[in-house]
């Protein structure tokens, strides 16, 4: 096991679990959480040594969301947004902004958030338009995540004229061409301070974008987050098997195991194989969703106690069905969940 997975599971045991129910009950995340992160090197969790990252391989980064979320969901999938920036900054050619911000950004010195599914939609909806040395973006993000937590949101926008997808760093606060801000209340993980964000004339100057590369490329791109998001739900039924053991279903969390570690094979390969991820990432939903409601059945009537864990963990379930998902990934859980025996 390497030393980011051991801190991953020092964290997860130490300050994510004991925390999780209030952080649920609450709806807000101790900066004391973060702060434990930044300590231990986890906002720099991919980014090469390089820019002072710890430079963890992917299937050590897709463990220790899993650990984390196993814990914490909230907090796991708030922290999760963060890498977007930091490997949008690793990776640009914009090696002055880089510069400015990844040393900060790896530190947790300064917290990022992702504000980019408004290009995923047909027609998209978040535009941008070219304004001298820069660009003016104008539509709504449905779901921004960390509002109030995050320093800055990674923003992409759709360029029409040229079919080309722009992006860049702009500061998350109101006003300045963020028009609208509108806290949503969500079945759970309502401590990730989601909001729905609406644009009109923000300014984005060239000296603040990382990428533009056409749409389709973009798209492409945003496929590995498909696995990345996998991650979250396989965390739940971690969590929900070791809830089994405890009430006494061995029988029922070894094979839950059992299928959460087919389902990692299967993902990982089809890592080289982007049309059969969506597929895979409906079938880890739906096996959280099993996992969690079987752990509700177990445990009996005092699940649906709000201090419980079970029923924490089925809503939170739902969530990760959901969340950053794609309408591929729609089209396939419908087609588990509405078929008699399917999601088994």
């Amino acid at each position: 096991m390497t030393d980011m997975l051991q801190k991953a599971l020092r964290i997860a045991d130490e300050v994510l679990s004991p925390a999780a129910s209030e952080v649920d009950r609450t709806g807000k995340i101790p900066d004391s959480h973060f702060a434990r992160l930044a300590e231990d090197g986890f906002y720099g969790l991919i980014a090469p040594a390089e820019f002072g990252g710890a430079g963890v391989d992917f299937p050590v980064f897709l463990q220790a969301v899993e650990t984390l979320a196993s814990a914490c969901l909230t907090t796991a999938f708030t922290w999760l947004q963060h890498h977007g920036v930091v490997m949008g900054l690793a990776m640009t050619q914009n090696a002055a902004l880089r510069e400015k911000y990844l040393d900060r950004a790896v530190r947790g010195q300064v917290r990022g958030g992702g504000a980019f599914s408004g290009v995923i939609p047909v027609p998209p909806r978040v535009r941008a338009t070219r304004d001298g040395d820069g660009w003016r973006i104008s539509g709504d993000v449905a779901f921004v995540s960390g509002w109030g937590i995050v320093d800055v949101l990674h923003v992409s926008a759709f360029h029409e004229e040229s079919g080309d997808v722009v992006s860049g760093l702009i500061d998350a606060r109101p006003g300045d061409g963020i028009t609208e801000v509108h806290p949503l209340n969500l079945v759970a993980a309502q401590a990730s301070n989601t909001v729905r964000l609406v644009f009109e004339d923000l300014r984005l100057a060239d000296e603040m974008v990382t990428t533009r590369v056409n749409r389709e490329e973009y798209l492409g791109g945003l496929a590995i987050g498909l696995r990345v998001d996998s991650s979250l739900a396989l965390g739940l039924v971690h969590r929900a098997a070791a809830g089994l053991d405890a009430a006494g279903r061995a029988d029922l969390a070894g094979q839950f195991r059992t299928e959460a570690a087919h389902l990692r094979t299967r993902f990982d390969a089809a890592l080289a194989d982007p049309p059969a991820m969506p597929a895979l990432r409906a079938a880890c939903s739906a096996m959280a969703v099993r996992a969690c409601t079987t752990f509700v059945a177990a445990e009996g009537g005092r699940a649906l106690l709000l201090t419980h864990d079970a029923q924490r963990l089925a809503r939170e379930s739902l969530f990760t069905m959901v969340v950053a998902s794609r309408p591929e990934v729609r089209t396939a859980l419908l087609g588990l969940l509405g078929t008699p025996g399917g999601a088994a």
